[in-house]
């Protein structure tokens, strides 16, 4: 009769959740359709690309069910999108230019930002206008719409334009007073993420390495700002000292960092002009997903050498992006994007194996993680790179365990404000033992058979005798890193040494000394693998495959989706994400860790 029951109630129970689930997809459904029929369908002649620079953007599209449905379009964008959306909208005859429409924007990454305006400054070589349209703008979608021919503002606007800051939360004083101790053992003086729940303040090493490349950064912002509006960096720099973010709308358009002064009832009628055609004619627009779906069709000649697919060779793009762990199950964050080194490791073996794919190009966008995971993700790319040439594509940042994975690739490329480096290795283990007895009364007794059974307990901090063997550990570590990146980089031991210690680089001096091969994005790491490969033409396949419908459908439902899910937690915790997060991981991610310091906000 109890398994009867049990039954029963398992039938309803699953009735009511598919009801529900299949209500949800019904209403999405239905959004997704009015999206759709907003979105202008198939391109038309005499087109203008409308452009979003709104909410967040991830490091790849993950065409999640919802997405697909219109329902997360404007909270998070895929790079690789945008960035194809801007290259068909260059070669469609059908687009006559780009209208880039502002809002509250984040781009995560200064080298997605950089990606995004060196991708609009190229689209200008077609000699096709872009205009640029905000209420406000952020510092991130004003240095990217400053590449426009005309920049308008809302009379009662404002730009943020106030300069670049790290400031990192230190969380030791609260971890004291809840009676948790951060047991820490590191190898370079630079290497900095732990700082956050070991100490009170930026140690010396590491305020000199953020300062080097925030300044890097920044400056790279106001020479590519200067160029596009005929400024100087002197200029620049004191709009910025004089919290020109506050100032009257006239003056911006006085100091030459806007154009004009309009409303955004003006802009249809600026469009209209500049398409040439009359105030009641229609006003044909283009968005991201039309121009994305064009792309693919080949319409824009967006393939490369002007070859459709099946009548060139294949080169691979392999999307590695988020914290390197070693198995995606049991993390405290099961569904945050990741690099599951089981997962990559296997995949990277069978493009070594498909014999269609003539060359891999990784696609790096991480701030490491686990040493181990690091370790077999770089042997699996040491194994491919055996058959075929393996290019890595770095994206915002390919730093500590990002850099590992990176750098047995035949060639490297970095977006200039990359930021890469940070070699160096850390493990970093929790003492709980006073929180428990002191605040919360639990007591602790053991039995054991040797010297070390209690190792790594709750009950307990280590002893002198086990940091020493932790530290020799650590040691055996940061050498075999050391040398990984000797082997790959075709250099000395000694002279790894001198830009090790864990310092961060940006990837305009990485390029210098060494670290970084060339220069530029994705389409330059594609076109040196196609070379490397001795291919004429060729077409781009990407890697890993998307996820079925059906896993999409309870994943978005679940409220998870990889990429996208990190995105809005990082955007709901700001500047508190890095802390809290290596706080929550510490007990599940593996302890041993190849991890960069804070990442960089831009804003």
């Amino acid at each position: 009769m109890k398994q009867f029951i049990k039954n029963v109630l398992a039938t309803i129970v699953g009735m009511v959740v598919f009801s529900c689930v299949a209500g949800i997809v019904g209403i999405v459904a239905i959004v997704g359709m009015i999206a759709a029929g907003e979105s202008g369908g198939e391109l038309k002649d005499n087109s203008v690309f409308v452009l979003p620079l709104k909410g967040q953007i991830a490091e790849r599209s993950e065409d999640g069910l919802l997405s697909q449905l219109g329902a997360s379009e404007e909270l998070v964008v895929g790079l690789d999108d945008m960035l194809s959306a801007i290259k068909e909208a260059k070669n469609n005859d059908k687009i006559k230019g780009i209208y880039i429409e502002a809002g509250m924007f984040s781009a995560g990454d200064p080298a997605s930002a950089q990606a995004i305006r060196k991708q609009l400054v190229d689209f200008k070589k077609s000699g096709k206008w872009i205009v640029a349209y905000g209420d406000t703008y952020t510092q991130t979608a004003y240095y990217i719409c400053s590449v426009a021919d005309k920049v308008w503002l809302n009379p009662q606007g404002s730009i943020n334009w106030i300069g670049m800051a790290s400031q990192p939360y230190f969380l030791k004083g609260l971890l004291e007073k809840l009676g948790v101790d951060v047991q820490l053992v590191k190898v370079g003086k630079y290497k900095s993420a732990p700082e956050m729940l070991t100490a009170e303040r930026m140690s010396d090493a590491n305020r000199e390495q953020v300062t080097a490349y925030i300044t890097g950064i920044w400056n790279s912002m106001v020479g590519e700002v200067g160029e596009s509006r005929n400024l100087t960096a002197t200029q620049l720099n004191q709009y910025a000292d004089e919290m020109v973010s506050l100032a009257a709308p006239e003056t911006y358009v006085e100091k030459g960092m806007v154009d004009s002064l309009i409303y955004s009832t003006s802009v249809r009628g600026e469009l209209k002009r500049l398409l040439g055609i009359g105030e009641k004619e229609d006003l044909n627009k283009a968005y991201i997903s039309n121009l994305v779906e064009s792309g693919k069709l080949g319409a824009g000649g967006a393939v490369e050498s002007g070859k459709l697919k099946g009548k060139s060779e294949e080169i691979a793009v392999y999307y590695a992006y988020g914290s390197i762990v070693d198995s995606r199950t049991g993390g405290v964050l099961d569904n945050e994007a990741c690099i599951d080194a089981q997962k990559v490791t296997k995949d990277l073996e069978e493009l070594k194996d498909d014999d269609k794919v003539k060359a891999v190009v990784v696609r790096v966008n991480s701030g490491g993680g686990s040493a181990y995971a690091s370790e077999q993700i770089w042997r699996a790319v040491a194994d491919l790179k055996e058959k075929k040439p393996v290019v890595v594509s770095m994206g915002g940042y390919a730093a500590s365990g990002g850099y590992y994975i990176s750098c047995n690739a035949n060639e490297i490329f970095a977006e200039p404000t990359t930021i890469t480096g940070s070699i160096g290795i850390f493990g970093m283990f929790p003492d709980v033992s006073k929180l428990l007895k002191d605040k919360m009364g639990i007591k602790f007794d053991v039995v054991k058979t040797n010297k070390f059974s209690d190792f790594g307990t709750l009950s307990r901090p280590f002893n002198s005798e086990e940091t020493a063997y932790l530290e020799a550990y650590i040691d055996r570590g940061y050498e075999l890193f050391r040398q990984r990146v000797a082997d790959g980089r075709g250099m000395s031991v000694d002279a790894v040494e001198e830009i090790a210690q864990g310092r961060v680089w940006l990837a305009t001096d990485a390029h210098e000394i060494g670290l970084v091969d060339s220069l530029g994005g994705l389409d330059d790491a594609i076109r040196r693998a196609a070379e490397l490969a001795e291919v004429d033409s060729w077409h781009v396949e990407t890697y890993p495959q998307q996820p079925s419908w059906m896993e999409q459908l309870f994943d978005d439902m679940l409220g998870f989706g990889g990429d996208y899910a990190e995105v809005r937690l990082k955007g709901a915790l700001g500047e508190m994400y890095s802390p809290l997060m290596l706080l929550m991981e510490s007990q599940a991610i593996s302890p041993i860790q190849a991890l960069m310091p804070e990442r960089i906000e831009m804003r």
